[in-house]
């Protein structure tokens, strides 16, 4: 194994307005609803914790506080369960808070995920670092991001995860030119283009919202124009490290994940995500899948 930096922090963009779940979003975070009793950022950052990045860097914006509250104590409400001897939901309440060491940064203007990393800048320094953005949940029967870490730790530059998509899906997302390798589930980057049209795709191999990424990512960051839809594009700078040798912070390198993965970026796509989760629960599924049959059959 090749003597790379090891990955020990997490930087978790959270900054988004939004806006496809509005008016739901208008005081509340995207990033709070629920999945069934527990807000989805949560399950990300218990995804960096249980990859050992204790570290956890939140990016977030104007109206995110309940975030940082979230994930603090709460001591009113742990003495008042305590008081009723309730010891399962006071775990519970106190568990986010002992997930790992979180830290906070305000992205001041909605200027793009490549500049939402950026602002990372100051707390990452020279060291590489985990991206886990909250609209992707990985199953924690997965372990997508310990694979990840892996091969930095085997190949250095980035890894970037990817998971093929149905042609005509290409346009909504990140896509990568690749290599084979030779190993199985890794390939070699060569390029990447922002949401092309599907019928100028160069694979069908989508990134989803992981990465580990090279420091060299944010001079890189500095000097990226605006991309697509006028803001800076972190699938810019990705390709430009994607060309890059060891020496200068490439090269990047892709996971080809087949695991299970839990879109809950619109609202379709969100109510999918309870719905497994539910069924998938052993204090609900008894009772809620049935249910959930019978109604099925009931609407036909």
């Amino acid at each position: 194994m090749a003597d790379f930096d090891p990955v020990t922090k997490a930087v978790v963009p959270a900054a988004g307005l939004g806006t496809r779940f509005l008016p739901a979003t208008k005081a509340t975070p995207k990033e709070m609803l629920p999945i069934v009793d527990k807000p989805a950022i949560q399950y990300v950052v218990e995804e960096a914790a249980s990859a050992g990045l204790l570290d956890v860097l939140m990016v977030t914006g104007k109206n995110k506080r309940s975030i940082e509250d979230h994930f603090d104590r709460a001591y009113e409400l742990e003495e008042a369960l305590e008081a009723k001897g309730d010891e399962h939901r006071l775990s519970q309440v106190r568990e986010p808070a002992s997930l790992a060491t979180l830290h906070y940064v305000r992205q001041g203007e909605p200027k793009g995920l490549g500049h939402a990393v950026l602002c990372a800048k100051q707390h990452v320094g020279g060291h590489p670092f985990a991206c886990l953005l909250g609209d992707d949940l990985i199953d924690h029967r997965d372990r997508l991001l310990q694979r990840m870490i892996e091969v930095r730790d085997t190949f250095g530059g980035s890894v970037i995860a990817l998971m093929e998509v149905p042609k005509e899906q290409v346009s909504l997302y990140g896509v990568a030119t690749i290599e084979a390798t030779g190993e199985d589930d890794v390939v070699r980057v060569t390029d990447l283009v922002e949401k092309p049209p599907a019928n100028e795709a160069p694979s069908n191999w989508a990134i989803i919202g992981r990465y580990v990424i090279d420091p060299a990512v944010f001079e890189v960051l500095e000097n990226t124009p605006p991309g697509r839809g006028g803001e800076i594009q972190l699938t810019d700078a990705l390709r430009t490290l994607a060309q890059r040798g060891r020496d200068e912070g490439g090269p990047v390198h892709g996971v080809l994940f087949r695991g299970r993965r839990y879109d809950t970026g619109d609202k379709l796509e969100y109510l999918r995500t309870v719905v497994k989760f539910a069924a998938g629960r052993e204090d609900l599924a008894p009772d809620f899948v049935p249910w959930l049959r019978e109604f099925l059959d009931e609407i036909g």
